[in-house]
C-alpha cells in the first residue's frame, strides 16, 4: 500500500550509512526458556549447554551456545534494516568469551566498508560488530556484509 506516508521502523538506506557511523541496539537479557528453547530447536545437547550442573566446569552458570548470541544480535539489529535490507552475504565471527543464562547483551555496529554494486542501484555496507553483555565485556564480534536498498528517488 502506497499513500505516501513514511513508515515506522524502517531499516537504514545505503545511502545513511558513511564509514565511521557507529549506533547501538536495545538490550536484551538471555533466560533459561531462550537456552532450552534454542537448544531443543538447533539440538545442540552438548551437556554444555544442556544440563544444569557446574561440578568440574570452568564456566560458572548456565553457558550460552555462540550460535545463539550471534541468532539474538542478529534480532537485535532487525529494525536497523527491515525494508531495506537485501541480503547477507557473508562474515567471519570470533567468540571473545563466555555467555550465560541471566546476561544483558546488546550490539555496537560500526560501518566499516561502504560501496555501490556494480549495478549501482543497491549497495553493499560492512560492519564490525561487538555483542557486549552488562558488564562491558564484548563476547562477541562478527563483521557481516550485508547487501541493501538504495533510496527510493
Amino acid at each position: 500500500m502506497s499513500d505516501g506516508l513514511p513508515v515506522v521502523g524502517r531499516g537504514f538506506c545505503f545511502e545513511d550509512l558513511e564509514p565511521g557511523a557507529r549506533f547501538r541496539t536495545h538490550r536484551r537479557t538471555i533466560s533459561e526458556a531462550d537456552l532450552s528453547a534454542f537448544v531443543n530447536l538447533t539440538w545442540l545437547t552438548e551437556e554444555l549447554f544442556a544440563v544444569a550442573d557446574d561440578e568440574g566446569r570452568a564456566i560458572k552458570g548456565r553457558a550460552v551456545p555462540g550460535a545463539l548470541v550471534y541468532s539474538f544480535a542478529e534480532g537485535l539489529l532487525l529494525p536497523t534494516m527491515q525494508d531495506t535490507g537485501l541480503a547477507f552475504l557473508n562474515a567471519t565471527l570470533d567468540v571473545k568469551r563466555s555467555t550465560v543464562v541471566g546476561d544483558t547483551i546488546h550490539v555496537e555496529c560500526e560501518v566499516i566498508e561502504h560501496r555501490l554494486t556494480s549495478k549501482g542501484d543497491r549497495g553493499l555496507v560492512r560492519f564490525a560488530n561487538k555483542v557486549v553483555n552488562q558488564r562491558g565485556e564484548t563476547v562477541l564480534e562478527y563483521n557481516p556484509l550485508r547487501m541493501l536498498r538504495r533510496r527510493e528517488a
